[in-house]
């Protein structure tokens, strides 16, 4: 079987105005020369381009999806925010939340975007593609049920994850988001729930602010299956390794899901604009070598990958090609031109040895 990439065109032409970053262009902000907020459809079309010219597109299950149904979104979100997203969004557009404007038509690439993450994952539960990639574009991971945060306007994930309960496709899901911001809306929206266990890789304090604490552990019956690892800034190649191998993998075995999904942020990188962190394109194949080992060990190698955030457009491809490549098991490449640099640029061994202790203060608190 070969690994899915679902994706769409459509996804592509999401919008939110022009932007500085994430300030609003205007008074003492000077316009960018190119507009619009860091999460912008270069990083994740320049995936796809570097995908397409190196060949790897040809060795992968290339197809898009409908979008998600209302009843789909329905399982997730009040009926009161879907009718107002809509009603905005047929208006020409507007904002709802913190950090999520969108244009006309703003509501339905959402939903395409969720039904690219719903079909990904059916796909790999039914056993149609050996694991899947799902290019989400607006991402979801912040996204409460009734409050778009961060550049999300639907919950992707959550959306899949109850479309595939509903279907009686898997009961036990766990998430492992190493997105370099906390994925506070997958968390909230499990957080008293043991069929699914969230884990969020993060850099502290980063976005949002207030959420991610290595204390918030899940409440009621969702107590101990939500694991928060809050990275302080600067953590790079071997810290974000060691913690996978001494607190993520641990945690994964422990709970023995039916699937592994990956909510896929690229913003851990070196070069990104909205973090702090060191992780290099190796990184990011070493991770997914160790989370698909993990799938083959627990869940007949059932993994599935979501696009969450990454805000280099030089740097993001090289990082998604590897993760890609990896997933296939193919042999094409797309060498890092960084390499070098980013690994000249790693913490010292004194920093590693602090972020080591630290991560193994981390494992005793959560495992």
């Amino acid at each position: 079987m070969t690994t899915g990439f679902f994706w769409d065109e459509k996804c592509f032409w999401h919008g939110g105005g022009d932007y500085v970053l994430t300030f609003p262009a205007g008074g003492l902000v000077q316009p960018s020369a190119t507009g619009g907020l860091p999460e912008n459809p270069e990083t994740k079309r320049r995936l796809k381009n570097l995908m397409d010219v190196t060949g790897l597109s040809s060795e992968l299950a290339m197809q898009t999806a409908p979008e998600a149904s209302y009843e789909d979104l329905a399982r997730v979100h009040p009926k009161s925010f879907l009718t107002k997203f809509k009603q905005t969004s047929d208006a020409g557009g507007g904002e709802l939340g913190r950090r999520t404007p969108f244009l006309q038509g703003g509501y339905e690439i959402a939903a395409l975007s969720a039904g690219l993450s719903k079909s990904a994952l059916s796909a790999v539960l039914k056993g149609e593609v050996k694991n899947a990639y799902a290019l989400s574009r607006p991402p979801g991971h912040h996204c409460l049920p009734d409050w778009p945060n961060g550049f999300c306007l639907l919950a992707n994930l959550a959306i899949a994850i109850e479309a595939a309960q509903a279907a009686g496709q898997a009961k036990r899901f766990a998430v492992v988001d190493w997105d370099v911001h906390h994925g506070n809306g997958t968390e909230g929206i499990f957080y008293t729930r043991d069929d699914v266990l969230t884990i969020s890789l993060h850099e502290d304090r980063n976005y949002p602010l207030d959420t991610g604490d290595l204390a918030d552990q899940g409440k009621g019956a969702g107590l101990g299956y939500n694991k928060n690892i809050p990275l302080p800034a600067g953590a790079g190649h071997d810290t974000y390794l060691e913690a996978m191998e001494r607190i993520v993998l641990p945690a994964l075995a422990a709970y023995k899901p039916d699937v592994i999904i990956i909510a896929c942020g690229y913003d851990a990188s070196i070069f990104d604009p909205l973090a702090h962190q060191l992780c290099t394109a190796e990184t990011y194949r070493l991770m997914t070598r160790q989370v698909m080992q993990a799938a083959e060990k627990l869940c007949d190698g059932k993994l599935m990958m979501a696009h969450e955030g990454g805000y280099s457009e030089v740097y993001v491809p090289f990082c998604g090609h590897a993760v890609l490549q990896e997933m296939a098991g193919s042999k094409i490449d797309a060498p890092d031109p960084m390499a070098e640099i980013v690994a000249a640029r790693q913490p010292n061994a004194r920093v590693n040895q602090f972020h080591s202790e630290l991560i193994g203060e981390m494992a005793a608190e959560l495992l």
